[in-house]
């Protein structure tokens, strides 16, 4: 019989592999299990900066998921060209992520809201406005002075009204003209017009004596003015803010996707009433923003869904989202 002997160096080596090992045996015969709960998804409420000597306030009022994005972003463009356009931007091709921004203005004279979000939670991941986002930020409903709406889209006006009253009591109200004779008129109350109509009749309606009509170019309040902007919808505005020579743009639903509607602004979007209208509007927008080197904010972008816009030699755009830019 043959008999091993172990020197001290075999047993000091055995030894050392053993302690080096150890951890690792432990993480086979029973995982570690982390202190701290496995969390759920969450969004931050709000993004704030300044703009000259104005606060402005991104609010997020959530996020929903749609499937089949070509049936609303790139209608016109083929199924090849889309698929390729979203892989390139690393994004499914069977699902769409659409978020709602309302933006507050806090000009220190006033409180100005634009647009209301979805309203008392209307799908199950937004809506939140009111009872949740909007006080996270720091305000309440009843220190709104100003409601502008950009036009008159549920997830725009769903918010106006809560429990049958008004949502933000001491507030006035701002929409252009065409915008509102467009919804308001007793023709739309039926057909592919009746689901907006009968929002605007029961939303918008009863907020008339505290409302003011504007057209492309009039002060909405001091340093906001406002731009046309249609094709969405027939009274579609943007409003350019400004205070110290700083200035945004609020765009609301002209482009509402970095990779689709921006990248490709000449694809039809199905929400957009007419739709080379809108492609036109979209462009011209597009111009403006990339020459004039602005921010911008689009309400169904990313949160906080503002940025630029960079137009590139062969003529196509770009979104950049913004960084740190408007924080220094």
């Amino acid at each position: 019989m043959t008999q091993t002997r172990l020197s001290r160096r075999h047993i000091l080596a055995g030894a050392t592999i053993g302690a080096a090992t150890a951890p690792f045996a432990s993480l086979t015969s029973a995982p570690a299990r982390v202190r701290a709960p496995l969390g759920e998804t969450d969004r931050p409420s709000h993004r704030r900066f300044k703009l000259g000597e104005f606060d402005v306030t991104m609010i997020n009022d959530g996020a929903i998921a749609l499937e089949d994005p070509q049936s609303i972003f790139g209608t016109n463009a083929s199924k090849e060209e889309f698929e390729a356009q979203a892989r390139a931007n690393f994004l499914p091709t069977d699902k769409l992520q659409i978020s709602f921004t309302p933006v507050i203005i806090n000009t220190g004279t006033e409180l100005v809201l634009f647009d209301t979000g979805n309203g008392d939670a209307r799908m199950p991941d937004a809506g939140h406005l009111i009872h949740h986002t909007l006080k996270a930020a720091g305000y309440t409903p009843d220190q709104v002075d100003k409601v502008v709406l950009t036009h008159y889209h549920p997830d725009h006006i769903g918010g106006l009204m809560t429990g049958g009253n008004p949502a933000f009591p001491n507030a006035s109200y701002v929409a252009a003209a065409s915008e509102h004779d467009f919804w308001s008129a007793p023709e739309r109350m039926s057909g592919g017009t009746e689901r907006v109509a009968k929002l605007t009749e029961s939303n918008v309606k009863p907020l008339a004596d505290k409302m003011t009509f504007v057209k492309d170019g009039d002060d909405v309040a001091t340093g906001i003015r406002a731009m046309s902007a249609h094709g969405h919808t027939p009274g579609h505005t943007a409003y350019s803010i400004e205070s110290a020579g700083k200035r945004i743009i609020v765009a609301g639903d002209f482009a509402n996707q970095p990779a689709l509607s921006i990248a490709r602004p000449e694809w039809q979007v199905k929400f957009d009433m007419d739709k080379e209208g809108a492609v036109a509007t979209r462009k011209k927008m597009l111009d403006m923003l990339a020459t004039d080197r602005i921010p911008f904010t689009s309400y169904h972008m990313p949160f906080p869904a503002v940025g630029y816009i960079d137009k590139r030699a062969d003529g196509s755009y770009q979104y950049v989202p913004v960084s740190y830019q408007l924080d220094v």
